[in-house]
Order: structure tokens, then C-alpha cells, then sequence
């Protein structure tokens, strides 16, 4: 009898150990066969201008064939979404994974311009915060041109060290309209208040170059007015020459 009772008991642990089997696989193939319902996009720096939008990613996995919406989860490939994404050259960054309810989560980093270029060499492109070139679309932002003698190395470099400085200080970004480069690859700045012609000679001592700028509109502007000069000179970091717009203008 007490073998009797202990077969019964196996075989129930048996039955009770194939169901499990069969139930975790069947509920686990039900939920694989389970379809996409739909995208969560995440675009950083979204309340900044940029060229990537929701609609956009849309349109690009579309276009690619990738759109894992209505397709059976576990077929959703998330790494053929990310480089379907990373192909354009807007977008630097891509995060793509399936979420517990159906969802595909697709979380972007924007490669934002820093700077248009339009060098009397040719071209006409943005560049980016690290200085690499980038084609020439129509962009929501207005952003600070640069032209005259700009090749892709100074563009790496000086510029790209130029326009930083000015995207980390916002009044300086609004004030400044337009760069020009010379062939000694000295800048001039171009404000958008005033007729001044802004000579800050090499991009560097930058902080103390635009301090010295500052104080000088805090205290000498207000005093004289905005046309009274024609050409500010900060190439030297402790003085700021200034010359009247009644002189020739010729450097």
C-alpha cells in the first residue's frame, strides 16, 4: 500500500511538472505571438530646434521597412531599427528596446548643428559641437554664420572652438550674427545691434576677449551710443582700441 500511495504521488509530481512545462511555454509562445502595439519615442534636446521629430523617425523606419508596429513581437529586431536610425546624419545616438507592454521604446540622441558655414572655398553646410561637417538643409534655428577663408581643418578647430564659446554663453550667441574669416585665419564679428565691426583676431583668450567686450558695452555704449565707433579691436586681451565710424574703415 505505502508504494501504492508513493507511485501515485510521483506520478502526480510528474503530471503536476509536464503541465508547468506546457503552461510556461504555451503562455510564452501566446505572449511571442503577440503583436507590436505601438512606438515610444524619446528624442533628447527635443525643446531645442532640431531636424528629427517624432513624425520623422516615422517616416525613416518606414522608409526602411523597420516599423515593428503590427509585426509579432518576437520578431521585432531592434538592432535593424537602430541602424536603419543611425544612417541619417542627424541622428548620433540610438536606443531601441521592446517594453513589457508591446511597445518598442526607440530613445534618440539629435546631432544638433553648431554653426553654418558658407566658405568662399566652396561649400555650404553646418557643423557640428566636435566640427564635423554637416549637409545643408533648411533648419528651424538661427544660427550664427560663418564665412570667408574656411578650410575642413579650421573649421575643426577654431571655429568649432569659436562656436562652443557662443553656444555656452547665450547673450553672446544672440548678439553675434556672423563670423568672417581672413585668410590669416583671424575672425571678425559681425553683432546684430550696432554698426561695430568686432576684430577678435585668433579664437583663443576667449573669456577675457568677451569680458573685456562687456564691459565695454555696460560702460562705454551707453555714454557715447552705438554708432559712435565703426570698429572695435580685441585682439589685444588687455585693452579694448575702438575706431570712430567718421574714418576711413580700411584695416
Amino acid at each position: 500500500m505505502n508504494h501504492l500511495k508513493a507511485l501515485v504521488k510521483i506520478l502526480l509530481i510528474a503530471g503536476l511538472l509536464v503541465y508547468l512545462c506546457f503552461a510556461l511555454f504555451h503562455f510564452a509562445r501566446v505572449a511571442n505571438e503577440e503583436k507590436c502595439s505601438g512606438l515610444n519615442i524619446v528624442i533628447a534636446d527635443s525643446t531645442r530646434a532640431g531636424f528629427i521629430t517624432r513624425e520623422e523617425v516615422v517616416r525613416l523606419i518606414d522608409k526602411a521597412k523597420v516599423n515593428p508596429v503590427n509585426s509579432a513581437i518576437d520578431r521585432v529586431k531592434t538592432k535593424e531599427i537602430s541602424d536603419a536610425l543611425l544612417k541619417n546624419p542627424f541622428i548620433s545616438e540610438v536606443i531601441c528596446y521592446k517594453m513589457a507592454d508591446h511597445r518598442v521604446a526607440i530613445l534618440l540622441q539629435q546631432r544638433l548643428p553648431l554653426l553654418r558655414v558658407q566658405s568662399v572655398e566652396g561649400g555650404d553646410y553646418y557643423i557640428d559641437e566636435n566640427g564635423a561637417a554637416m549637409r545643408f538643409t533648411e533648419y528651424p534655428a538661427d544660427l550664427v554664420v560663418a564665412t570667408g577663408h574656411i578650410d575642413a581643418s579650421y573649421a575643426k578647430n577654431d571655429l568649432c572652438r569659436m562656436g562652443r564659446f557662443l553656444r555656452e554663453h547665450k547673450f553672446w550667441d544672440d548678439q553675434i550674427e556672423q563670423i568672417y574669416v581672413h585668410k590669416d585665419g583671424k575672425m571678425d564679428l559681425v553683432p546684430r545691434i550696432g554698426a561695430q565691426l568686432i576684430h577678435i583676431g585668433r579664437p583663443d583668450s576667449l573669456d577675457i576677449k568677451f569680458r573685456n567686450l562687456h564691459v565695454f558695452y555696460e560702460k562705454v555704449m551707453p555714454q557715447v551710443g552705438w554708432d559712435k565707433y565703426a570698429k572695435i579691436d580685441l585682439r589685444h586681451i588687455n585693452q579694448v582700441i575702438c575706431t570712430k565710424s567718421d574714418i576711413d574703415q580700411k584695416s
